[in-house]
């Protein structure tokens, strides 16, 4: 087996002298194990906070073993009565290409007869979509008729959060960097795309919804929130999903507008997917028939073969993928 682990907590930007890639030797399995052949890997941008020896929702990766991470792999040996070699599963041991797995890392029998490719399991029937389903519609109780300002809307998440938002007959503007993922957001059916890297998001957002917003998906945090605070309507609900604009330099936010929760009555909620885990079945079975209905699409920037895992994660914080980072082995 080879894997990857960290060498050396980052402080800052993480940088390649901070992991390495090591072989690991074959264990036998216990009772209850699976031995999984990885075929997709997920990056994704919390995972720069697993690497802080912070207390978090989720441990921070023990230095010197093996990073976790979503993945998608057939198993190859089993001591596991409820499955078999030649299941495809969902788990949570990514970052090698062999992994051997037991309850911890939360395998999933991934159903025959769906007709999606693998790799969607780990973007829009996944945690990806699983997160802009939830935060959109349970954290932010966003309904018909809502404004709703997503940044990041051309990434995993917010390509969803768009897409979800136009289903359920809601207004959505965008946040995207660059023309070529702003035009990706208005194809996937945003009513309008600011481009950030064009000039201040502020000016930008107030032209774009004029009336104000009243939901705010965050993915990013910094002079985006600020914008959000400056340009919500009364009783607006923020999503708080991620901030990675914050994730690496550990400055404070300038936050000018925060002022304007009080006089709106605004709404922030944090949250993870699994706060909604009980609700699992009610995503799979609305996203999946959105997903195999052609409803909602994907677009994946892919990664070839374990060497590249890091730089696949590197790239996340440099706007380097449009849709869902992943690595194909």
């Amino acid at each position: 087996m080879r894997a990857w682990v960290l060498k050396s907590r980052p402080k800052g930007m993480p940088q390649q002298s901070d992991f390495d890639l090591v072989e690991l030797p074959d264990q036998p399995l216990q009772d209850g194990q699976l031995r999984v052949r990885n075929l997709w890997l997920s990056v994704d941008p919390y995972m720069r906070g697993r690497m802080n020896d912070v207390k978090s929702y989720v441990p921070p990766f023990a230095l010197g073993e093996p990073m976790q991470g979503g993945a998608v792999g057939e198993v190859i040996e089993s001591r596991n009565s409820g499955f078999a070699p030649g299941d495809k599963v969902l788990h949570m041991a990514g970052w090698r290409d062999t992994a051997t797995i037991g309850a911890e890392s939360m395998p999933q029998k991934l159903p025959a007869n769906m007709g999606v490719s693998d790799d969607t399991w780990l973007h829009n029937l996944g945690l990806t979509g699983g997160t802009a389903y939830f935060g959109l519609l349970r954290a932010a109780e966003a309904k018909a008729g809502d404004i709703v300002f997503v940044s990041a809307a051309a990434g995993a998440v917010g390509s969803a959060v768009v897409q979800i938002a136009k289903l359920k007959g809601m207004t959505v503007i965008g946040s995207a960097g660059g023309p070529d993922k702003v035009a990706f957001v208005k194809e996937l059916g945003a009513d309008a795309c600011i481009d950030y890297k064009a000039g201040p998001v502020l000016p930008q957002l107030m032209e774009a919804a004029p009336k104000g917003i009243d939901v705010y998906f965050d993915n990013v945090g910094g002079e985006h929130l600020d914008a959000a605070f400056a340009t919500a309507r009364e009783r607006a609900r923020f999503a708080i999903c991620g901030m990675i604009d914050v994730y690496n330099d550990g400055k404070p936010q300038e936050l000018r507008y925060i002022i304007r929760t009080i006089p709106t009555r605004l709404t922030m909620r944090g949250f993870i997917w699994t706060d909604y885990f009980g609700e699992i079945g009610t995503f799979q079975q609305e996203m999946g028939a959105w997903v195999t209905g052609g409803q909602i699409k994907a677009r994946t920037t892919v990664k070839d073969g374990l060497d590249s895992t890091l730089d696949a994660f590197l790239g996340l914080f440099s706007g380097a993928n449009t849709g869902k980072m992943l690595v194909r082995l």
